[in-house]
């Protein structure tokens, strides 16, 4: 359904919402919350059916309007929405998005509605999906901000002692939120009161299961309040109610877990309790008080860890047999902690744990449940990091040939672990020989080719390195006939096994076992299947990397040409091989291949750079730069240059990255001048090419730019001088990278010059020119130091406008960040007054110190000084005068004038000198004249009379705020001065100074 106007298309399970939009009304007939209505109905289908263009203005009206439109009337439409079964998690994740936002602006006018909320999002925390516990979470902390403790407190505390289990639960989980989000300290009297409750045991079980959650949810956070928090649940360990014991024994794990490896003070009062309860329970809850007990035991010392460790045990043992599986999980997991403690000794776990330990869980039953799988074998690898590889894996070794395919599997995945932790040393030959034939079996014996057996067989083979020559025929004979198997998973497995051997074969020397590999191989790079034939190319390029071009069989020259057309597969694995095995093809035995066949190939790879996978990419550029070392660059930069006229972006800064790799690889000077000569196309995309390949060349050659700086500048002036902001970004990407390798090579003053360009750029706006910029200053800051940067800067500081002063405190203050010890002699000195004094004696008597000067002959003539001030302007803003008390009293006045007359036929005014001092600045005034002609003035008759006048000023205060002074136009001309200073030596010495801080 389409709705009139501006909006998206409506989904049929929309219209119980949305019904409203399709009927056409004249919205000025409505009420005003009709029409507040409508628009909230309008804005939230665009959040959730429209583009991301129309989503994004909607996101931002709704958002800037929350107050406007109230949190009734959002939160009665977006809640039942929430609620709605057929909604998509992309669709929550909208929704979820837009109260998240509201909740900012509608602060505390939320809080009527805070129950509500929580309804709908109290569920999403224990969703499967891990993106919407996180946003869950996320809303009722800023629920909890906005309307604040008292009321979420009030809202849920008629949850905590609920008799359905899923809302305690989810209770729960929400004041953990709530918990980090206003902090631990301002919740825990409430868990206290709560789990101390007499009323109801379910009150007890959810304020503690609140506590267990906080651990979980705050980690390492909770140790400041850690004592706090046991005191509060430590009386559940021996309450009355079997499920508040256990949740207090897990809770107590999750704290200990979440102190790991400190905090066993904190514990103290509870061990105690703990010891107890693992003698009197059963079941369940002996497996949450031995849970308990496993986290505590590595936060012991190792005297008491090694004491409660042989005192766990005995129940540990008993327990082995237990047919539960929540136990099982629980045991493995306590066994594999005590053992990892320092005190244990490894002769108490042969003789007391090994024994039932493998009689009880190595069993076919175990390897099915996957939980049981992994935890099985991470506790028996850790066994073996304390008792020895040997001891463990003859136990094992013999289950390789077990009937059972995933038993096998988990033998298999538990040897690879040991050997790859503790290798093969204390392995013995008739363990090596019982090794060897076990991994051969379960590696025939697949039905379900598996990474399990490839990982195992390699690890196994590559642990015993040289001991393994004897069989190396065995396996090869193995893998030969794997490869010729009809299945394609099999002959895959085959050619990644060749690929983990070959260093074994040769550190064994069985190059010639390894070159007839090679070609069986090359016979079969005309392999249909692409994840077979990326494994053979995989295979081959482990064989190239161990034996050598000179030795490898088939020939090099052979075998390119066939690699050549392979680079056409689409496929991600033959594509990534096929490149490495070139590139490494290139960069070792160039020479035995024509250079004919390399331009072949450098035009198969300009096709590489679209491909989507990154390390195709950077495989694919490496491999231009081997190839122009090989055939020499200009071939393959003709090649290159033309590619940046392509429109896709990707494939042109690939093209980019290859071209400064190719200058580093043939030195820059033969790749520069094509790249200003390419310059001159007015073409957008060949320029900003060019330019972004002078970026990487200068961030790859480094201090070799010092070389280029001189010659690259009128071109970086040009880009700068561009309107086009991407020209502008890119170069000052290139001057970061050039300045930075220039650093210490006395190239500053071409530095100054392009800073002067750069600098203009200060006031852009866009985000990613701002961040080049910054960048650019960075680079000139490491160049030529922060005294230059500082000068700049100090121009816009003080300025009247906000924004201007915003961009230049941030220039300021990344150069401070990075160079504050440098600026220091570079600030503007700043004279003392009447109160402050700026400048340091003691700096300066320390400078004049270890200060020496001497001049032999200084000449100084200056032929000619004219000064003149055109205009001179001096404002005052604002002048306030308090005068404190004044008192006038007038009793009576009477002033009669009947006739006055007054005639002035000529004034003259003549000042000869006038003088004007201003610390530096002097005005003077030679001549001033004031001629005033006739003056006439004629008082027929005046009367002023003044009964009483009383005038009381109690205070009278005088400020000027501002005063400013402009001099328009300042020049000075000097017309001859001269200065000899025939020979002159001046040592400033320390003992002046000293008597002057002496005195």
């Amino acid at each position: 359904m389409q709705p009139k106007g501006n909006l998206p298309m409506m989904k049929p399970d929309d219209m119980q919402y949305f019904d409203k939009l399709l009927v056409d009304i004249d919205e000025e007939t409505l009420s005003p919350e009709e029409q507040k209505e409508r628009k909230i109905m309008k804005l939230l289908l665009k959040i959730k059916n429209g583009t991301p263009p129309m989503r994004k203005a909607a996101l931002r009206q709704i958002t800037d309007k929350a107050r406007e439109f109230g949190a009734g009337p959002l939160f009665n439409q977006i809640l039942p929405l929430l609620m709605s079964p057929t909604l998509e998690d992309q669709e929550r994740h909208l929704l979820v998005k837009v109260i998240d936002r509201i909740l900012y602006k509608l602060d505390d006018l939320v809080r009527p509605y805070v129950h509500k909320i929580l309804v709908v999002i109290e569920p999403l925390l224990i969703d499967e999906d891990y993106y919407a516990r996180v946003e869950g979470r996320e809303i009722i902390s800023n629920l909890a901000k906005a309307a604040g403790l008292a009321t979420m407190i009030s809202t849920m505390r008629p949850d905590i002692d609920n008799m359905d289990e899923y809302v305690r639960n989810t209770t729960a989980r929400a004041f953990a939120v709530v918990a980090s989000a206003l902090g631990i300290p301002s919740l825990l009297p409430f868990l206290k009161a709560v789990c101390k409750s007499k009323k109801s045991w379910q009150a007890r079980h959810t304020g503690i299961k609140i506590v267990q959650q906080i651990a979980i949810l705050m980690g390492c956070a909770i140790l400041p309040h850690l004592k706090n928090l046991v005191e509060i649940i430590e009386h559940g360990l021996v309450d009355e109610q079997q499920k508040v014991r256990t949740i207090t024994a897990l809770a107590l794990a999750a704290l200990a877990e979440a102190a790991t490896p400190y905090g066993i003070e904190s514990f103290d009062s509870v061990l105690k309790p703990l010891w107890k309860g693992i003698r009197q329970h059963r079941g369940k809850g002996l497996a949450a008080f031995l849970k308990a007990i496993g986290y505590l035991i590595p936060l012991m010392d190792a005297e008491y860890a090694n004491y409660y460790t042989r005192e766990v045990m005995l129940i540990l043992i008993r327990e082995f047999q237990s047919p539960d599986e929540e136990m099982k999980k629980i045991v493995l997991k306590v066994v594999k902690q005590c053992c990892a403690t320092d005190g244990v000794e490894p002769q108490y776990i042969k003789e007391e744990i090994l024994p039932p330990f493998f009689k009880h869980f190595w069993n076919q039953r175990m390897a099915l449940d996957r939980r049981n799988y992994r935890q099985l074998v991470d506790t028996t690898v850790e066994i073996a990091n304390k008792v020895g590889a040997a001891e463990i894996v003859g136990r094992v070794v013999d289950d390789l040939k077990d009937e059972a395919e995933q038993y096998r599997k988990m033998v298999m995945e538990t040897i690879e672990k040991i050997m790859a932790n503790l290798g093969a040393a204390d392995i013995d030959s008739r363990l090596e020989e019982q090794l060897i034939d076990g991994i051969l079996y379960a590696f025939q014996e697949q039905t379900t080719e598996d990474v399990v057996m490839l990982n195992g067989f390699g690890t196994v083979v590559n642990a015993l390195g040289k001991r393994v020559k004897p069989y190396l025929p065995q396996i090869c004979g193995t893998i030969l006939w794997r490869l010729n198997n009809k299945s394609a998973k099999v002959r895959q497995q085959a050619a990644d096994l060749i690929s983990r051997i070959a260093i074994v074969m040769k550190t064994c020397q069985e190059e010639r076992l390894m070159g007839h590999l090679g070609v069986v191989l090359y016979e079969y790079l005309g392999e249909e299947y692409p994840e077979v034939l990326g494994s053979i190319l995989g295979a081959l390029k482990g064989i190239v990397n161990v034996i050598g071009m000179t030795k490898m069989t088939p020939p090099i020259k052979d075998l390119l040409p066939r690699l050549t057309p392979i680079l056409k597969n689409r496929h991600e694995k033959v594509q990534e091989n096929c490149i490495d095995l070139v590139g490494r093809i290139a960069d070792r035995g160039a020479e035995y291949v024509s250079a004919r066949e390399w331009m072949r190939i450098c035009f198969e790879l300009l096709e590489l750079l679209k491909a989507h996978k990154k390390a195709i990419r950077r495989a694919t550029v490496n491999t231009f730069g081997y190839i122009a070392k090989a055939i020499g660059p200009h071939d393959v930069l003709a090649t290159l240059l033309n590619n940046l006229k392509v429109q896709e972006r990707q494939n042109r800064v690939c093209t980019t990255v290859a071209i400064a790799i190719v200058a580093e690889t043939c030195s820059p000077f033969t790749v520069i001048p094509a790249l200003m000569n390419e310059y001159r196309v007015p073409e957008l995309n060949v320029q900003n090419g060019v330019l972004k390949s002078l970026s990487f060349m200068f961030e790859y050659i480094g201090e070799m730019g010092k070389d280029y700086i001189y010659a690259i500048a009128p071109l970086l002036e040009d880009a700068l001088m561009d309107r086009d902001l991407v020209h502008r970004q890119t170069t000052m990407s290139t001057i970061q990278h050039m300045a930075l390798g220039v650093y210490g090579f006395g190239c500053e003053d071409a530095l100054v010059h392009l800073l002067n360009y750069v600098w203009p750029n200060i006031f852009e706006t866009s985000p990613h020119v701002v961040q080049a910029f910054m960048g650019a200053i960075e680079g000139f800051r490491v160049g030529m130091g922060a005294a230059k940067i500082l000068q700049y800067a100090l121009q816009g500081l003080f300025h009247p406008a906000r924004k201007v002063r915003d961009v230049y405190w941030k220039v300021y203050n990344t150069v401070y960040i990075g160079a504050q010890d440098s600026m220091i002699p570079s600030y503007p000195r700043v004279p003392n007054d009447v109160k402050n004094s700026y400048g340091s004696a003691e700096g300066e008597g320390f400078l004049s110190s270890s200060c020496k000067l001497r001049v032999k002959k200084v000449e100084l003539r200056v032929k000619q000084v004219e000064f003149r001030v055109t205009k001179v302007e001096l404002r005052v803003t604002k002048v306030e005068l308090r005068v404190t008390k004044v008192e006038l009293r007038v009793t009576k006045v009477e002033l009669r004038v009947t006739k006055v007359e007054l005639r002035v036929t000529k004034v003259e005014l003549r000042v000869r000198k006038v003088e004007l001092r201003v610390t530096k600045v002097e005005l003077r005034v030679t001549k001033v004249e004031l001629r005033v002609t006739k003056v006439e003035l004629r008082v027929t008759k005046v009367e002023l009379r003044v009964r009483k006048v009383e005038l009381r000023v109690t205070k009278v205060e005088l400020r000027v705020t501002k005063v400013e002074l402009r001099v328009t136009k300042v020049e000075l001309r000097v017309t001859k001065v001269e200065l000899r200073v025939t020979k002159s030596s001046y040592e400033s010495r320390v003992a002046s100074y000293k008597s002057r801080v002496a005195s």
